[in-house]
């Protein structure tokens, strides 16, 4: 992927300073067979590093058994309405999506002193509040680099238990739930007008605008680091952000996190996949059957059809998984420019793309889930990118977020979306929106999903 050119360490801390006020000042983006493998999870033991080393944490284990475990069950996105690819509420039965869809529903039960919440469907338990420094208010001042919220975890006892951790990506990702409306375009200061992304049994953290930051800075932090870098070879970390509703990949290392911690099954997250030998393949820790190969689609509606009208290996059952499906078979231990590969488990095909800069890259994936505004805005669909998550930005064409984040962008007439800047450049003509200038598209690619029988 091209890059900048290279700088001096003073010309690349004043990169990194921008990179990090562009985030803190500027609006958010609205916008094989018969074979097994075990893969996904890339939680990083504090003991052996206190920087989340990315080169030994793919959680991998060796398992060969067709036993349906589901140890990694995906908790439901809570997303009841449905829409079309305008915004407009429709009947659930006449557009098949997330929201025509039940699966392990949001319950939580919060100890009888306060302190930690249990997740009842994967059966983590979750520190309640993000009040790191206990002085009853959850601002700036609570958050951490990412070596120091593994230490404060690691350290933590707290209920009782000592056995505390940071979250990675894929046990903090089970938290979202997309009842939650994106605050991006929020103009005001009352953060009681917002809905976030998870559920009120845990304490709400909004960005502290009395310390400069946007009310959507609320990035949680994560033991995963991406396994290349972003933007001009930034060190980067995979974080939640529970106000705007993404994943994207963060300065690890120029940049403060809220913290969670968790505690119990540390298997979750690590997939185990099973290929059936008829193009699918099982996940037996999530109870989730995938097609083996991939699809192309017109725009989120079309892809929603394509996986409506599917009938391999003589399943007619199929659908577009909701976007907390579609993230829990990212790997995030493979990546475009390391592994030469979707982050996705090799024993999956992904069609290589063509990106915006004419170079070999991976698609987008649509998920059924529509992402919400604050102003009930209903345009916009979700997408995983197992390959490079792009976006224009200082005149170049960057990996800004990095192949495993989760975005958002409009799911048809790209050219019409509010805020959208068409780009046009040697290599043709594209479109971006945000700070970090995210290249939307929306024939993105489709992997259907159906569950174990």
């Amino acid at each position: 992927m091209k890059k900048f050119r290279r700088k001096s360490t003073f010309q690349y801390v004043i990169f990194g300073l921008l990179v990090l006020a562009m985030l803190i000042i500027i609006p958010a983006c609205g916008g094989g067979g018969g074979g097994g493998s075990s893969s996904g999870s890339d939680d990083t033991t504090p003991a052996e590093t206190e920087t989340a080393d990315t080169s030994n944490d793919s959680g991998t284990t060796d398992d060969d058994s067709t036993t349906l475990r589901e140890t990694y069950k995906i908790v439901d996105t809570n997303q009841s309405s449905c829409y079309d690819n305008s915004g407009n509420t429709v009947n659930c039965s006449s557009i098949k999506q997330d929201g025509s869809y039940s699966g392990n529903q949001p319950s939580y039960s919060v100890s009888s002193d306060g302190l930690t919440v249990t997740d009842n469907v994967t059966g983590l338990m979750w520190t309640q509040s993000s009040d790191t420094n206990g002085d009853g208010t959850v601002d700036a001042n609570d958050k951490k680099f990412q070596s120091e919220a593994i230490t404060y975890c690691t350290d933590l006892t707290l209920g009782g238990y000592s056995d505390w951790r940071l979250p990675d990506i894929k046990t903090l990702y089970s938290l979202i739930l997309f009842s939650g409306k994106d605050a991006s375009t929020y103009q005001g200061s009352d953060t009681s007008t917002l809905v976030p992304f998870i559920d009120s049994s845990f304490d709400w953290a909004f960005g502290d605008t009395s310390a400069d930051e946007r009310i959507i800075d609320a990035q949680y932090a994560t033991t995963s680091s991406y396994v290349y870098t972003t933007m001009d070879d930034v060190a980067t970390m995979f974080g939640v952000n529970f106000v705007d509703g993404r994943i994207k990949g963060y300065p690890r290392d120029l940049m403060q996190f809220h913290v969670r911690c968790v505690r119990e099954n540390t298997s979750y997250g690590i997939n185990n996949f099973n290929d059936n030998g008829d193009e699918t393949i099982s996940d037996l820790a999530t109870g989730l059957m995938w097609q083996k190969n991939d699809s192309d689609s017109t725009d989120w509606e079309n892809a929603i059809a394509v996986c409506e009208a599917e009938t391999t290996a003589s399943h007619s059952d199929w659908r577009l998984p909701n976007v907390k499906e579609l993230q829990s078979i990212l790997d995030y231990t493979r990546s475009p420019d390391t592994t030469n590969s979707a982050a996705i488990d090799s024993l999956f095909n992904a069609t290589s793309i063509t990106n915006e800069e004419g170079e070999t890259d991976w698609g987008y994936y649509w998920a059924s889930t529509t992402h919400v505004d604050n102003n009930d805005d209903a345009s916009s669909g979700t997408y995983v990118s197992f390959g490079r998550a792009l976006g224009y930005f200082f005149e170049s064409i960057l990996d800004v977020h990095g192949a495993g984040a989760q975005r958002s962008n409009y799911k048809i007439n790209l050219a019409a979306g509010s805020g959208v800047t068409e780009v046009n450049l040697a290599s043709g003509s594209f479109y971006t929106k945000g700070p970090q200038g995210d290249i939307l598209r929306i024939d993105n690619k489709v992997r259907c999903v159906r569950d174990i029988d």
